[in-house]
């Protein structure tokens, strides 16, 4: 009952000379530091929101521009060409105001004003227009020309000082809508290397009877809504691509994160997950108050942040919209209702404010755990006591408890049926609104996992743990699960809709680091400081759950578990070189890696196949990502000639490799292919009108699917010092039945960590098999260098000077 009796933050009895009132002195205390700390937040929330919404001026040149005009009034100059003594006989409350000087001192005050947010919308408006200049991406690298170092300097100069993270959000440039031509022009060159002569005739001629019917009405539309939004791809991204979508987000869209991968600062699963918790709760402190600083590409170019608001308290929600019921009531069909009001399931992301607790999950039990005492954060000794004692209870499930979070594993229907049915009221209720409303969800799972060099296939069931787990034990749809293993081993699940994984990877290097260098452990591999053990204990979620939603549970794990079987996943460690070797060669790493993926597919397969890699757009408000078709012609015909070793391989990796480079800066500067032709079809659809050319295109199965994971903050670890200190990256299921999904990190100079999945169900695919088949194709492609470099030798060595020292042999 102790438990019972620290809750008690006050007593009262009734008797008849009056009401006897106790209070608790501690509990008091708590309330009060929890009042100042909150009213500290939101006193500190309001200040960057100022510095954030007059960037890149700062509220003190306000106050050099009003001295500047007071000054002006005593040495009799009007610098406001009169617009001041206007200000002061028209307005009327300083019209019949008393006092001319009075008058004279407020007229001038408002003229500051005004001039001053004139000045701040200009000094934005002019930097907008200077990152819109994006010709400084296609220049080789380590040249730059003299128009971009101009370019860079004025950037610098209108750029303003310490910025914070949301500072350059109003600077940053719309997304551009490409033009159609240069669209189709695009995709048809796409294509070419991969139909024959005769299916590429039929889609020429479905582009050319688009672009004359339909694409000027389409194209109109959507230039009209580039001008009204932020940007006119993410918001229909979002909602088309992954909220209406009603399969499982389980492997089909969640994703996933490892932890380091040498390195594991402590045994104990306790004092891991108090440390990594607690750095996740101090970045998530920054990133409310904004103070983060904002990404920059070359450490100028500002990178969009909107996606990282939803990072924590943050659950997609399965919803029915209202359509359904009135679709479903008989008094409409498909010929009477128009396009958009057909009966749409789709799902919702939530996101709060402020929220102060963690849900643990456990050998099947849901906790309750308070991130918070006294006004402050739980320290990481008192982080590890709460989950120590949480692994610690041998208490046994509820009935349906187990497998509860399979629901957001299986089907969404389902799911959304089922949560309006049992889980709209009562204990279920609340307990669901725990969930849905933590900060973020924490699995303590009890099978060790990670990466051992002695075991082949530990980094295989390390991403298979993290991308699906049991199928019951992460709840996918919050925005990621932290997951815990009893060796110390740490990764995180993610839900794909609100954001894309370079903004989770920026959290996890941040708490990485925090963890290891800034945090620590005892020698015993405890969290350090003191031992609180007046906490009170973490509280067991309840749970009234019926047969006939047991059911429904038993049928979404089965389903989901059906799912996971199905996926075959290899992690390999290429170490034989890495980005070091491959930039002396003078060659982007990432087109190396391409080009070699393209060698490894077709030496797999036998066939060339579309290819899809993630590119971002986040130089543009509100960008996330957009496709670069790496299988080109230049690939194409690159591959063949490794395949028959012509002697013209060397000159034609180069070729396609540039031709890779040119076509991701493309799509990073807003020229890309598929998500202009995914908004066309939108506008086509909401028309109500059909384009063959369209719906030709987005059926088109992307059997390779590719996505590198970007290093982002590598001020955080000296890799060189540290060696040790890497992070193994993370990576995603199969996109196609019998295509693959290859995910890779690029780590140091020394190492890239594929990540590769298909599905075991595909006779086509063996996900070992392709590893081998990448790690063959990057050692030929740099056996190229090596034989180019030799040539060059020998020329040289010919190149022997006379003794006169003018003539060469």
């Amino acid at each position: 009952m102790a438990e019972a009796h620290q809750a008690v933050g006050f007593q009262f009895t009734v008797r008849p000379d009056g009401v006897d009132l106790k209070l608790s002195q501690e509990v008091i205390k708590n309330i009060y530091l929890s009042g100042v700390t909150a009213w500290k937040k939101r006193a500190i929330q309001f200040k960057n929101g100022v510095l954030a919404g007059v960037y890149p001026a700062s509220p003190s040149s306000w106050l050099i521009v009003v001295i500047a005009m007071m000054s002006s009034l005593y040495i009799h100059v009007d610098p406001s060409l009169g617009m001041i003594n206007a200000i002061k006989d028209n307005l009327p409350f300083l019209k019949y105001s008393t006092g001319l000087q009075t008058r004279a001192v407020l007229s001038a005050i408002l003229f500051a004003t005004g001039l001053w947010l004139f000045l701040i919308y200009l000094l934005r408006y002019t930097l907008k227009a200077l990152l819109s200049y994006h010709e400084w991406i296609f220049e080789s690298h380590g040249k730059m020309s003299s128009s971009t170092k101009v370019w860079l300097s004025l950037v610098k100069m209108f750029s303003g000082r310490r910025p914070l993270l949301y500072s350059f959000q109003a600077s940053l440039p719309r997304l551009p809508v490409p033009s159609v031509d240069d669209t189709i022009h695009r995709y048809l060159e796409s294509v070419r290397p991969l139909l024959d002569s005769q299916q590429y005739n039929q889609m020429e001629v479905l582009a050319s009877e688009f672009k004359a019917s339909m694409a000027t009405q389409l194209q109109r539309y959507l230039i009209l809504k580039s001008w009204w939004a932020t940007n006119y791809v993410s918001d229909w991204w979002e909602e088309y691509i992954y909220l209406r979508g009603r399969t499982p987000i389980m492997v089909n869209s969640n994703f996933y994160i490892m932890d380091l991968l040498y390195v594991t600062p402590t045994h104990r699963q306790a004092a891991r997950a108090g440390n990594v918790v607690h750095a996740m709760l101090q970045y998530r402190r920054k990133l409310e108050r904004g103070e983060h600083a904002p990404l920059r590409a070359l450490g100028t170019v500002p990178m969009c942040s909107t996606q990282m608001e939803r990072m924590f308290n943050t659950t997609r929600i399965p919803g029915i919209e209202t359509g359904e019921q009135l679709f479903g009531s008989g008094q409409f069909n498909q010929q009477t209702l128009p396009l958009t009001l057909f009966p749409i399931l789709t799902d919702i992301v939530q996101h709060l404010t402020d929220r102060k607790h963690l849900v643990v999950y456990h050998r099947g039990r849901f906790f309750h755990v308070w991130l918070y005492t006294g006004g402050r954060h739980l320290l990481p000794s008192e982080l590890e006591t709460q989950f120590q004692r949480i692994l610690n209870d041998t208490s046994e499930p509820q009935p349906g408890e187990l497998k509860l979070a399979a629901l957001t594993a299986g089907n969404r229907v389902p799911w959304a049926r089922t949560r309006i049915k049992y889980f709209s009221q009562g204990v279920n209720k609340v307990s669901l609104d725990a969930i849905e409303s933590a900060a973020f969800f924490l699995a303590l799972d009890d099978e060790p996992q990670g990466y051992e060099p002695a075991k082949t296939n530990s980094l295989d069931s390390y991403a298979k743990s993290l991308l699906h787990g049991k199928c019951y034990d992460r709840w996918f749809d919050k925005s990621f699960t932290l997951i815990s293993y009893p060796n110390g081993k740490m990764g995180v699940n993610v839900e794909h809709s609100w954001a894309d994984a370079p903004i989770v990877g920026h959290m996890w290097e941040y708490v990485a680091a925090t963890d290891c260098f800034h945090l620590g452990y005892t020698e015993e591999g405890h969290c350090k400081g003191d031992v609180n053990k007046g906490l009170p204990y973490p509280t067991r979620l309840q749970w009234q759950i019926p047969k006939e939603c047991q059911d429904v549970i038993e049928a979404s794990y089965l389903s989901a578990k059906q799912i996971a079987d199905d996926v075959d996943f290899h992690g390999y460690l290429f170490n034989e070189f890495g980005k070091g070797l491959i930039k002396k060669c003078r060659t982007s790493p990432d087109a190396f890696i391409q080009l070699a993926l393209q060698l490894a597919q077709f030496r797999d397969q036998g066939v060339f196949c579309l290819t899809y890699e993630s590119s971002m757009t986040r130089m543009f408000r509100d960008g996330r990502t957009e496709t670069v078709r790496s299988c080109t012609s230049e690939a194409v015909e690159f591959v063949r000639a490794m395949e028959d070793a012509s002697a013209t391989r060397f000159a034609l990796f180069r070729k396609a490799a540039d031709k890779h480079q040119n076509m991701y800066r493309l799509a990073m500067t807003g020229s890309g292919i598929d998500r202009h032709l995914f908004c066309l079809y939108i506008v086509s659809k909401y028309l109500g009108v059909d384009s063959p050319f369209l719906k030709k295109v987005l059926s088109e199965p992307w059997k390779l699917s590719t996505s590198q994971t970007p290093q982002q903050q590598l001020n955080l670890v000296d890799i060189n010092k540290f060696p040790k200190y890497v992070s193994a990256g993370g990576g995603f299921g199969p996109v196609a039945d019998d295509g693959y999904g290859v995910s890779y990190i690029i780590i140091g100079e020394n190492l890239i960590t594929f990540h590769i999945s298909s599905k075991f169900s595909s006779p086509d695919t063996d996900s070992y098999r392709f590893g081998q088949n990448i790690r063959k194709a990057m050692i030929d492609i740099q056996a190229l260098f090596k034989t180019e470099n030799d040539k060059k030798i020998v020329e040289n060595a010919k190149r022997v000077p006379l003794e006169n020292g003018k003539k060469y042999i």
